[in-house]
């Protein structure tokens, strides 16, 4: 039996930023350290730099939440830039996906002289293959100082799925996760909506989740054209 669309669709992840939600490994161990002493960044800046769904997201929200800044998306940045008062801390999300130039120019600036105490930069990719035109731009992305985080290994994937079945209370047999592992997206954003559908297909089946009802889930992904 195939799933309806519904049960598919109807189910949108839970973006839980918390620290507590967090769940540590050694391919973010790197990461955490860095964002852990923003004292000892260079001019005041670093980029956290992963792939999508590496959970660059969640580190800078408990990195803002810890320093007391503002999150802004690198799209807005030229809007409200003039309205950062000094010695704030900020975190600019997705500066390689589109950023105004000039400010992102005078916001480095900034926070080279100080006035802005803490500069977190995320993207995808490092600074130095951001799109950027200004030559003095240019030279200062090159010379930026980036932290890289990596994707989740299968022991991070296991524990996240773990903690998300044990939270919603759903018995799972042996063998599905390994089952899973190879076959998902490696993101907390796919684990976090696997278990949801896995848990609620098994309530209607009224069944453990088993490797038969992750097939059906993977399944359905594919079928509705989302990324599992």
């Amino acid at each position: 039996m195939s799933v309806t669309p519904q049960m598919a669709l109807d189910l949108p992840a839970r973006e839980d930023f918390s620290a507590a939600a967090f769940i540590s490994g050694p391919s973010n161990a790197g990461a955490r350290d860095v964002l852990e002493r923003p004292g000892d960044w260079p001019r005041n800046v670093m980029a956290l730099v992963g792939p999508e769904g590496a959970g660059k997201s969640h580190l800078a929200s408990i990195w803002a939440t810890q320093n007391h800044a503002i999150t802004l998306p690198a799209a807005h940045l030229a809007a409200h830039l003039s309205d950062l008062a000094a010695q704030t801390a900020l975190v600019v999300e997705g500066v390689d996906q589109g950023v105004d130039e000039d400010a992102l120019f005078h916001l480095l600036n900034r926070a080279a002289e100080g006035e802005i105490q803490a500069l977190l930069l995320t993207a995808r990719s490092r600074p130095a293959h951001w799109r950027a035109t200004l030559p003095d731009l240019v030279s200062r992305l090159r010379a930026l100082v980036h932290v890289d985080l990596h994707e989740a290994d299968d022991e991070l994937l296991t524990r996240m799925m773990q903690k998300q079945l044990a939270d919603r209370g759903a018995p799972v047999r042996p063998g599905v996760i390994d089952y899973l592992l190879p076959r998902m997206e490696r993101s907390v954003a796919a684990v976090r909506l696997l278990a949801e559908r896995m848990d609620k297909l098994a309530l209607v089946k009224k069944t453990p989740i088993t490797r038969a009802i992750a097939r059906e889930i993977l399944d359905s992904w594919t079928e509705t054209g989302d990324a599992a």
